[in-house]
């Protein structure tokens, strides 16, 4: 009898353990999709880069690192779901430079958007990433042989990254964040909605349901 009142009671605490967990998530997923209505701009700031149509229904907000490899890997995923959508979403990329010295590359990034250079520099740090930013081995220095490969005045770079207002402007993305409570890149979020469980399948599932819902027809 002792034993079967324990099992009864694990079963209880189990259950109760998920729906708290559920609950949990959903009103997490309620708060942020409130939040991308009423504070837009913890979600898209005024220096944020961005890519797609301005008229599209569907927002990708993610939080990235340049040295970051899962972001190196999602980002040819995320653009092959916008090309069979055109027109319908639309991609924002936010800084979350959790690496070490990751500041560095974010502040390259934007001092190469300055010579509207800003996703052929992305494309090039992330397909010679595992050379630079590799976590066994980094070699942050290395980063510079490459930079060339995205038609860009490296020597214009290195004096544009030392703009205090990309600073600022990583300062301000931290931030947002933390407010989010984004804890690791990427972090996405899809019309405000959190990416509950990180999974290529799952982020697919959640896009395609705002794409259902904002474009019923």
């Amino acid at each position: 009898m002792k034993y079967l009142i324990f099992g009864f009671t694990c079963v209880v605490l189990f259950f109760v353990f998920v729906f708290a967990s559920s609950y949990y998530k959903g009103q997490q997923a309620e708060k942020f999709g409130f939040m991308a209505k009423e504070n837009a701009s913890t979600f898209v700031r005024d220096h944020s880069q961005t890519l797609g149509s301005d008229d599209a229904k569907v927002y990708i907000v993610e939080f990235m690192d340049p040295a970051c490899e899962t972001c190196a890997a999602f980002s040819p995923f995320v653009k092959q779901i916008m090309r069979a959508n055109p027109g319908k979403i639309k991609l924002v990329l936010r800084y979350a430079p959790f690496h070490d010295g990751a500041d560095d590359f974010v502040k390259m990034l934007e001092a190469a958007k300055k010579q509207g250079k800003y996703w052929e520099t992305l494309d090039v740090m992330y397909k010679s990433q595992q050379y630079w930013a590799s976590h066994s081995n980094p070699q942050p220095q290395r980063i510079w042989q490459f930079l060339p490969n995205a038609g860009v005045d490296v020597e214009k770079i290195r004096k544009d990254m030392n703009d205090p207002a990309i600073a600022k402007l990583i300062e301000q993305d931290l931030a947002d964040a933390e407010t989010l409570n984004v804890r690791k890149t990427p972090g996405f979020f899809v019309n405000g909605k959190p990416l509950q469980v990180f999974g290529y399948r799952q982020l697919q599932e959640l896009i395609q349901s705002e794409l259902r819902e904002n474009y019923p027809n």
